[in-house]
């Protein structure tokens, strides 16, 4: 399980020159029953994602171009650093019982929505003191990245490409990232080193995208949708993030 979280669009779901609302073979070797409900699983996922997407992009509108919210949060630097700093804790906090009621309509539903809030609120936070303009620079960026390993994925899994040796790479990585976000705290690092360790933040959940995305192809059982949708959530909001932060740097 990994636990980070940016923000897309609704046109990540046709990506390159695969469309998912097509019946073409996912895989080499796939019936063709398996075939069509496994599209059909990933338009459930991918309709759920957007969803996401869009309650986020939304709050974090509002904290951005809404002067009273903004100022609000400006005001009270306290809570705005709470947020940032603990924005990990939270994420597992609600994610914990997300994952036991995965399964378990509508508790499931009612999780999903109470972690999609809290992420979208830390989010927002986050871009609270943020130009818009960078904001929007951030979501370009994000979305374009998304789409392109996206479509990427979709093709290579057509190819019989497998991206499972990954997982493990990209566990001991996020728990290194993870270290070291919480050791910054301490002991902040030098300009230097932070553009060091977003570049190598953004690779990580890059490959994030990648290896969750076939897992969304070959592996998640199909009463799994909304932890699929939610790990997705994670690697995009995670790269959102990690991309604003490098922009921040850079200005």
């Amino acid at each position: 399980m990994h636990a980070y979280a940016s923000v897309s669009t609704a046109d990540d779901v046709k990506v390159g020159d695969i469309d998912i609302e097509s019946g073409e073979r996912l895989y080499p070797g796939i019936g063709h029953g398996e075939n069509q409900l496994r599209w059909g699983f990933i338009r459930k996922v991918y309709g759920i994602l957007a969803a996401q997407i869009l309650v986020t992009t939304a709050v974090t509108a509002a904290t951005v171009l809404y002067v009273p919210i903004n100022d609000l949060l400006r005001e009270n630097s306290g809570f705005l650093l709470f947020l940032v700093f603990n924005r990990h804790l939270i994420c597992m906090t609600v994610l914990w019982p997300l994952h036991i009621y995965r399964q378990k309509h509508p508790l499931n539903l009612v999780f999903l929505g109470l972690f999609t809030a809290s992420m979208s609120l830390t989010v927002g936070v986050s871009c609270a003191n943020t130009e818009g303009r960078l904001v929007l620079e951030a979501l370009i960026l994000t979305s374009a990245v998304v789409s392109a390993l996206t479509g990427y994925t979709f093709w290579a899994a057509k190819k019989g490409k497998d991206f499972s040796f990954l997982g493990p790479i990209l566990f001991t990585s996020l728990f290194i990232l993870i270290l070291t976000g919480f050791i910054q705290m301490v002991y902040p690092l030098g300009s230097t080193s932070v553009a060091v360790y977003s570049a190598i933040s953004a690779i990580i959940f890059s490959g994030y995208i990648v290896y969750d995305t076939e897992n969304l192809i070959k592996r998640f059982t199909y009463d799994e949708y909304i932890w699929a949708s939610v790990t997705l959530y994670l690697d995009v909001l995670n790269l959102f993030l990690t991309i604003l932060r490098m922009l921040k740097q850079d200005n």
